[in-house]
């Protein structure tokens, strides 16, 4: 079992900037490539990134390219997002996952753990 618990979400205005946290515990943080997915009310759930087991390989949902990136630290257990030039369709609810595949698995069905999500809020 992997337990993972996301921070940072918050409101921010059009332009800025937010760093999302995901601390996992239990099973080796190491085994797992981990990703981010976001949540819009009436949306289906939307792959944002996802990074290997190492912090070397990245994969990257188009509409985040070239703002977003995503980081691990294997010692602190934890990885991040960190967002800028955000936009109000970036408004979401942010989850972290597991997943035992690969980085560049898309689908969120192929993700074994899930954090509980934290709001992310863009004002025009």
């Amino acid at each position: 079992q992997v337990q993972l618990v996301e921070s940072g979400g918050g409101l921010v205005q059009t332009g800025g900037s937010l760093r999302l946290s995901c601390v996992a515990s239990g099973r080796a943080f190491e085994s797992y490539a981990m990703g981010w997915f976001r949540q819009a009310p009436g949306k289906e759930r939307e792959f944002v990134a996802a990074i290997g087991r190492l912090g070397r390989s990245r994969n990257y949902g188009d509409s985040v390219k070239g703002r977003f990136t995503i980081s691990r630290d294997n010692a602190k257990n934890t990885v991040y997002l960190e967002m800028n030039s955000l936009k109000p369709e970036d408004t979401a609810v942010y989850s972290c996952a597991a997943t035992g595949t690969s980085y560049r698995n898309t689908n969120p069905r192929e993700y074994d753990y899930w954090g509980q999500g934290t709001q992310v809020t863009v004002s025009s």
